[in-house]
């Protein structure tokens, strides 16, 4: 039974079982779900946190008790890691400022939110294609996805930066 749940758990309860890009699909799934908790259900930032982090950990576990059920090392259809590293920049971006967040701005940036971690976890800039080759466990599988979640944190930090500089007078 709980080999099953953890099947279903890795594949984002079978998001990453759809043929064609599964890590896309599972981080856009992302992106609609902490809309919704943030922005329609309203649910208190720490209980998120605590949430994610619980997920993190239960990864770690959950990928190590079926990764031998796959083929390769990185099986395309394990997608919590999108999860989890498409919800740092998410997350980050919703607790910044302290401030409560446009609801159309919020869409632009969950959608560049969305297209920067995708073009990061597809082209795997270093280090995130050191960890992705050198450790074939559940550790190798989620450390680069937040790398590359704290990578799109680090572009749109500099962008934010960027253009205060710009701006001021």
């Amino acid at each position: 039974m709980i080999n099953k749940f953890n099947l279903l758990f890795v594949t984002f309860f079978s998001i990453g079982n759809i043929k064609t890009a599964p890590g896309t699909w599972a981080s856009l799934v992302t992106c609609v779900l902490l809309f919704i908790i943030f922005h329609i259900l309203n649910l208190r930032s720490n209980f998120i946190l605590i949430f994610l982090l619980i997920t993190l950990f239960y990864s770690i576990y959950a990928i190590n008790s079926c990764i031998n059920n796959f083929k390769y090392k990185d099986p395309k259809q394990i997608v919590i890691d999108e999860f989890i590293g498409q919800s740092i920049p998410l997350y980050l971006y919703e607790v910044s400022h302290g401030t409560k967040k446009d609801f159309n701005d919020s869409i632009i940036f969950y959608l560049i939110i969305f297209l920067l971690f995708r073009i990061f976890d597809i082209l795997k800039p270093f280090p995130i294609n050191f960890f992705d080759k050198k450790y074939n466990n559940a550790f190798g599988i989620l450390i680069d996805d937040i790398i590359a979640g704290f990578y799109v944190v680090l572009v749109i930090i500099l962008f934010m930066v960027g253009k205060s500089l710009l701006i001021s007078p």
